[in-house]
This record gives C-alpha cells, structure tokens and sequence, in this order.
C-alpha cells in the first residue's frame, strides 16, 4: 500500500492484470482487512483468499487453491512488484503449459539462479547459499512471477514440504517438482527494471526514479518536448499531437489529452484534462477534470476544478478559480475570481474579484452570464441568477435579482463624503 507515482504499488498491480484478464484473487494476509478495503476503493469482481498464517509462498498460493481451474492458466504475481509490463506478461501467459519471469542481473548475488538444459528449458532455481562456482556465475535469476495450468499448479502445490531452515512453503520449489515430472519450463526475459520489488524506503526511492524514467522516456517516444525528463512525473497515460512542450516539475495525472502545440509550463499539475490545439498552460497552474479547447491560455496560477470547460478561445488568469463552469468561445477572467457552478456565453468579460455565490448553505445554485456582456471588478452575483446578453454590471455590485439582455445593473451603496472628517477625528 506504499505510494508509487501516485498510486499504491498494489494498486498499479492489479491495473496492470485487469488488462489481461477480468479473473483476479488476491492473497491476503498481513493486516488484510484494510488491505482488501483499499482495494475495493477502485476496484469491483476481486476475490480475495486469506492467508492467515503467513507460512512462505508456496502456502500463499495454497490458500487460493479453490479459485483454481484445471484447464485455466494461472499468472502468479506479487504485490510488491509493481512495474511489470502488460506486454510482458502477456508472453508469459502465451508461452506454453510453464513459464517462469527472469531477468539477467550484471551482479545476481543473493539471488537464485536459473538452471537450463541443453535445450533452454529449467531445469532448477539453484538458491545463493547451494550454487557451486558455475552456478554462482550464472546471471539469470528468477523474478518470482510465473504462469503455469492450473492442474499442474495444483499437483505441484501438493508435493511441496517445508523441510528447510525457516520451515516455510517456497514457490521456487515448484520448479524442481514439475522438472522432475518431465514437465517443460520456458523462462522469459523481462528487463530488470520491471521487476524490482520494494522492501523499504530506500527500494521504494528507486523504484520511483525508475517509474519516472519508464513514464518519461514514454513521453518521448510520443513526440513531445520535455525540458528535463528527470524533472516530470506522468503517473497515467497521455496521447499527444505534433510540437507539444512540458516544462520542468509538471505532474501528470490520470488520463491527459493534448492536441497539437500545446504548451505546459513550470510547476503545474493536471489530472484527467483534455487541451485543445495551441492551448498555453502558464505555470503554477491546477487543473483537474477539465475540458480545455483550442487557442485556450491558463494561468499562471489558476485552479480549474471538475467540470470546467473552456471554449474556443477562452482566457482564465491568475488566481481564478473555477468549479462545473462552462467559459463560452472568447470569454475571459483575468484575475482574481470565483466561478463555481456558471455558464458564460461568448465574449464576455469578468472582472476582477468577482465570484458566483453558487452555495446557499444547503445547495448549489447556477450563474447564467449570457453573450458580450461585462462584469465589473469586485461583483457578487447571488444564485440562481440569469444574466442576459450584452448586459453590464457595474463594479462593486452585488446583484441579486436577473439582468435582462442590454441593461445596467448597478447595486450598491450610495457615496457619501465629509469634507475634513479625519482632521476633526484627529
């Protein structure tokens, strides 16, 4: 349940599988009940086995053994290891009867290694401790991942005994049990970065380097121009179009659409946003659930909250915030403004300091601002409320009551002024 890119590492596990398969059973054991609620936070249809002794993994798989179909492969992968590629066990899942996850390691010690035949089937995962000289030398090590048919799972499962130093069930077992049933073993290759695993802090700070390397170098491969790719982290997926530009500590998040030429400036984060062609994203700027068009310009430090859509055009500037707002095609706020459950028409103007009054304590109320109408600096616009089209308010007004198209709404109170008061206070 430890964070990585945003995401819990079992989380990005059990995302990486439903790609796959729509069949998951998760082995829990170590505080399972808040494991399990977690997972059922964002996940539906997982079947969950508990492992309340926690006796190695070979018994982990055992306790799932009901959910186990003969004929059916099954993929054993772990919690803990989140970065595995959907590619990657999809070869594993179509590669035969048995299948082992390996990765070559330049130093393997602690590991334990692959043993093949002449044929490149395993024979045998040989642990650190029992390698002779040519085995230590071997560089291939298991994983712990595997795909292998349930019958033979289970068979295997039965045969394995815990006559070792630490009296636990070991899944590495199962491989010299179905070698010496004449059960052929393929092996595939993933690269090592797959398949780290985390054990503590310091895995965990480089299993995130790693994740923001995967994910930038994907940026990349996209087409898009990225000032430092040390310097952002895509924690979803992205499609791009031509000439897009991410400056440096931009976080992305969920699903991001871009099209052509859209730029995204320092310091900004985005979660499951669409941005329209030749859209400018200024920095410091938060956007979440936001549908952005075309010629579009955010920011710098604007928050656009779900359901905001601008329109062709549109202008939201610095320290304006907005919530279920539709901005019309060539409309702007500027500065400094509230607009929470409003639709503006085309070419409109708020003025600064302004906000929708859109809570009454109880519920929400919608703002109607209608085409190539002005609002002035420092309104407050009472909801529900209509404004028509090419309407004004004046600055400083709190309006109340609807403004028909082309009229003058002014609500405020009167200026008095005395003639040297403060001399007198003084």
């Amino acid at each position: 349940m430890q964070m990585l890119g945003g995401m819990t590492m079992v989380e990005r596990v059990l995302h990486t599988a439903q790609k796959i398969t729509n069949k998951i059973t998760v082995i829990s054991g170590f505080k399972a009940e808040t494991l399990e609620a977690h997972i059922n936070q964002n996940f539906s249809q997982i079947t969950y086995c508990r492992q309340e002794e926690q006796l190695g993994t070979a018994h982990a798989v055992k306790m799932g053994a009901d959910e186990i179909i003969n004929d059916e492969k099954v993929l054993i992968l772990y919690g803990d290891v989140p970065l595995i590629k959907q590619d990657t066990l999809e070869a594993v899942t179509n590669s035969g009867g048995a299948c082992l996850l390996t990765t070559t390691l330049d130093n393997p010690t602690g590991y334990g290694r692959i043993v093949e035949d002449e044929a490149g089937h395993v024979q045998e995962i040989v642990e650190e401790k029992d390698a002779n000289e040519d085995q230590k030398a071997i560089k291939t090590i298991f994983t712990g991942a595997m795909m292998i048919e349930g019958a033979l799972l289970l068979d295997g499962l039965s045969e394995i005994n815990n006559n070792n130093a630490a009296k636990e069930y070991y899944l590495t077992d199962l491989v010299g049990v179905l070698h010496n049933k004449g059960v052929k073993i393929n092996h595939i290759k993933a690269d090592a970065s797959e398949v780290q695993g985390a054990n503590n802090k310091n895995e965990l700070h480089e299993l995130e380097q790693v994740y923001r390397s995967m994910k930038s170098q994907e940026l990349l491969d996209k087409g898009i121009t990225v000032a430092d790719i040390s310097r952002v982290d895509l924690r979803g997926s992205i499609t791009a179009g031509k000439d897009c530009y991410i400056d440096v500590n931009v976080i992305l998040e969920g699903n991001i659409e871009l099209g052509d030429g859209v730029k995204i400036l320092s310091n900004c984060y985005l979660k499951d946003v669409s941005i329209g062609d030749n859209t400018s994203i200024e920095s410091f700027s938060h956007i979440v659930s936001t549908k952005i068009a075309s010629n579009c310009s955010v920011g710098p430090y604007a928050r656009l909250r779900e359901g905001t859509i601008l329109k062709e055009g549109a202008k939201i500037g610095n320290f304006v915030e907005t919530k279920k707002t539709t901005i019309g095609k060539g409309s702007k706020a500027n500065h400094l403004a509230y607009l929470g459950d409003a639709e503006v028409g085309e070419g409109s103007n708020i003025g600064a300091g302004t906000i929708t009054c859109n809570y009454d304590g109880e519920n929400k109320h919608k703002t109607t601002i209608g085409n190539n109408s002005f609002i002035g600096t420092n309104s407050s616009l009472v909801a529900p409320l209509n404004i028509g089209s090419n309407a004004y308010v004046g600055a400083g007004s709190v309006i109340t009551k609807d403004v028909e198209d082309d009229a003058l709404a002014v609500a405020r109170g009167k200026q008095f002024t005395k003639p040297g008061w403060s001399k007198k206070k003084k």
